[in-house]
């Protein structure tokens, strides 16, 4: 006689899982509706911190460059003078005579996160006082300022974040790793907003205005923290303000073309994700579909058991989208649920060149305000007219993890 706790177990995992394939399917098919234009288009500066060349980035940046908005700058910034993505930047002022573009140069380092470091250098730059903060390899659409900074207009907003889908520059791993964003998680953030959260804010695009961002201490605030585009929007919104999902979907490269890559890219990926909500982190099993309604076979091989999982399955191909992408998602779940539980313990991660601890700190350190640049005789860029306060290796020792 079979207990009974094991068919009660492989029942309720069954029924959880195919459920939450089943919404995640639909949601990605349903429209998504946001406001798409506003009266007043105020003027914009877009922040774009860089570090080194990618695959795409002169093409990512360009689509930037094609705004169809009436007014906007855009403002990069690297650490280094000789960081090759200075040449992608000349090119595209060369490519773009009508486009406001700034180059901050700065090495200064300002807390353990270079990212906001570097934001910190770039924004004197910033002449407008709505700001949207972007990836470097992301790609958009020309109507993409005017409609994630539509919401802008309301005085009740906070942040406007916006979901991305991956796009493979490579061969199997990237392909696999753009599964990650499209099959995972992306659509757990459409199952949590559908059920009211709007707790997140993600680093692909993110639109503020300066007032916000000086109401909850500038950019200072997140130099500690290497959650920066989680905690953007988490102290706006304990300013009262609202987190706004924009009906903007960007795309985002996933260039990883080893196991090895993919695998430390998506551990640090949640790990952090659990630093964050621990709670909801310790059930996120339950949204690897293909190991989990197997599992739930194992322990409950009924007929109506393997007709939820079935059921389960379909819900899972449909959300793939694709015949290839449906033929790896067995791979793809079962990579994650390896992931996760790798993810459950350990408290560090590897960020570009960085070893970084995933318990953001409770409170940022002090910053010093950066001195004002000089001019770049080469072009218009802002240079650094002062040494920095340390070097990134100093900032942060280098272990093997």
């Amino acid at each position: 006689m079979v207990p009974d706790w094991p068919i009660l177990l492989g029942s309720a995992l069954s029924g959880v899982s195919a459920s939450y394939a089943a919404l995640a399917a639909w949601l990605g098919r349903r429209p998504q509706n946001g406001p798409r234009s506003i009266a007043v288009q105020q003027p914009v500066s877009v922040l774009k911190p860089l570090c080194g060349s990618e695959p795409r980035l002169y093409e990512n940046l360009a689509t930037l460059c094609r705004q169809d908005y009436p007014q906007y700058q855009i403002v990069f910034g690297v650490r280094d003078a000789d960081d090759p993505a200075i040449a992608v930047i000349r090119r595209l002022r060369a490519d773009f005579p009508a486009c406001d573009i700034a180059l901050t140069i700065s090495p200064d380092v300002h807390g353990s996160n270079l990212k906001v470091s570097n934001l910190i250098n770039l924004l004197p730059q910033a002449s407008h006082d709505w700001l949207v903060i972007a990836d470097s390899d992301i790609a958009v659409t020309p109507d993409y300022l005017r409609r994630v900074t539509a919401p802008l207009a309301e005085p009740g907003t906070g942040v406007v974040t916006c979901l991305y889908r991956g796009r493979a520059v490579g061969g199997f791993w990237a392909h696999l790793g753009a599964q990650f964003i499209d099959d995972w998680f992306a659509p757990s953030v459409r199952i949590a907003h559908a059920g009211g959260s709007r707790s997140f804010a993600f680093g692909a695009t993110i639109a503020l205005r300066r007032d916000t961002l000086a109401a909850i201490g500038g950019f200072t605030s997140l130099s500690g923290r290497l959650a920066d585009d989680y905690w953007l929007g988490e102290l706006t919104r304990r300013q009262g303000l609202t987190t706004v999902l924009s009906d903007v979907m960007v795309s985002t490269d996933v260039t990883e073309a080893s196991l090895r890559a993919l695998w430390s890219h998506e551990v640090r990926w949640l790990r952090t994700i659990r630093s964050l909500k621990p709670v909801g982190f310790a059930f996120t099993f339950i949204t690897f579909t293909w190991p989990i309604l197997l599992l739930s076979l194992a322990f409950a091989p009924l007929p109506a058991v393997l007709a939820v999982a079935l059921a389960g399955i379909l819900a899972r191909c449909l959300l793939a989208g694709s015949f290839g992408a449906a033929l790896r998602a067995p791979l793809r779940d079962a990579l994650l649920l390896a992931e996760w539980a790798v993810a459950l313990c350990g408290s560090r991660v590897r960020w570009r060149e960085q070893v970084l601890s995933v318990r953001d700190l409770a409170q940022a350190a002090s910053v010093p305000t950066p001195e004002i640049g000089v001019s770049d005789p080469v072009g218009q860029d802002t240079v650094s007219s002062h040494p920095p306060s340390h070097s990134a290796r100093g900032a942060m020792p280098q272990r093997t993890l």
